[in-house]
């Protein structure tokens, strides 16, 4: 059963499709307007008819996929949530590490970050003045003994991409606040649906709604969202001066995507679980990452902060990096491509696709993964074409 969001009655099902979305109350729309428009006529000099003036400022469309943003993160919060979407995944990133942080401020990442925000931290940011330092957010002493007079910010994806590790957000919430930092959580690869971190006690959520809240590989954007009204007021202001923000379209095609996330994801869960255990028991695998397995060492905390694992799998090949090469080009159904959480299943090779960025660095990733974003397709078709291309 989903959670009930006490303030509204209304579970996350329900908010995915009725937040932020009333029916038009001139024309009875029961679907958000795409409103493709600049800019908006005002009653006289600095009155606003409609309380917009310039679509980088604010949207209609996009106020209503902020507002149901706010809502799928905000479940079981005392404090409401502000969400504020962005133009894409990378944006909403860099507005929040430029909004909280000042040059020769610290930031921890994980060890095992996504590659574009690695390149992000380490060679655009890092030119701002922002030092970083990479370390497992798994072990919370080491985040502890890594945190400085100068940290203002813990940088956390959980599960992790493409290593499906998994982080206690509690316990670095727990570091982060005595310590003056903020923690920010990559909530991308989790969805609200399965992961709400905001109620764990992250200070801010960042998604590339790209990925499964858009769900059909159609539309690049992000997102952040937050509760504490200092950390919304200086998101909002980075957002509207530095201007990367989505345009309507964009905004509407991730509403859409919105209203079908619970059943997309059990359907997620489930093919991905299926193939998970085919991959465990083949022999040219050598290992399976995926925090559904009982083997995997963050099960229990995921089990203890997600609703389930997910659909992304990562696993690598006894034959090395011929033999993931080989993988990633011969499925049929798995289309070779980068991205994730679309309703088709997709395969890479993160080493020399999505993460080829930190190549020769800490990051850098097994050159024999292959990482699986599973879809929404018939589970024994999926299980066939992963057969027939690992051999």
């Amino acid at each position: 059963m989903a959670e009930v969001d006490g303030s509204t009655g209304h579970g996350l099902e329900t908010l995915a499709i009725h937040a932020g979305q009333p029916a038009n109350p001139l024309t009875g729309d029961v679907v958000v307007p795409i409103h493709q428009t600049s800019t908006y006529a005002q009653d006289g000099v600095g009155g606003l008819r409609s309380g917009y003036e310039y679509s980088r400022s604010a949207n209609p469309t996009r106020t209503a996929l902020e507002e149901c943003l706010a809502a799928l993160e905000g479940v079981g919060l005392d404090a409401a949530a502000t969400g504020l979407a962005f133009a894409s995944g990378l944006a909403a990133e860099d507005v929040v590490a430029r909004a909280l942080c000042e040059p020769g401020d610290h930031v921890l990442l994980p060890d095992d970050a996504y590659g574009g925000t690695y390149r992000l931290f380490a060679r655009v940011l890092e030119r701002w003045g922002l030092t970083h330092t990479a370390v497992p957010l798994g072990d919370l002493d080491a985040v502890a003994a890594a945190v400085t007079d100068r940290t203002r910010m813990i940088w956390c994806e959980t599960p992790t991409n493409p290593l499906l590790n998994v982080a206690d957000i509690s316990g670095l919430a727990a570091i982060a606040r005595p310590s003056g930092a903020r923690l920010v959580v990559d909530n991308t690869f989790a969805s609200p649906y399965l992961q709400r971190p905001l109620a764990l006690g992250a200070d801010v959520v960042v998604h590339s709604t790209t990925k499964y809240l858009g769900g059909h590989s159609d539309v690049v954007g992000g997102a952040a969202i937050a509760t504490d009204p200092e950390v919304v007021e200086a998101l909002r202001f980075h957002q509207n001066a530095v201007g990367s923000v989505p345009g309507p379209m964009d905004c509407w095609l991730v509403l859409r995507g919105i209203k079908t996330l619970g059943v997309r994801m059990d359907r997620h869960c489930d093919n991905a679980e299926a193939v998970v255990a085919m991959l465990a028991d083949h022999p040219a695998v050598a290992s399976v990452n995926y925090p559904g397995l009982a083997d995997h060492p963050g099960h229990h905390l995921a089990a203890s902060q997600m609703k389930r694992a997910g659909g992304m799998v990562s696993f690598r090949l006894h034959g090395g990096e011929d033999a993931a090469l080989k993988v990633c080009e011969s499925t049929r159904i798995f289309t070779l491509a980068e991205s994730l959480g679309g309703v088709e299943s997709l395969i890479e090779h993160p080493a020399r696709m999505t993460h080829a960025s930190v190549a020769g660095s800490a990051l850098e990733v097994p050159s024999d993964l292959v990482r699986l974003s599973v879809g929404i397709e018939t589970v024994d078709d999926l299980l066939a074409d992963l057969e027939q291309a690992i051999g």
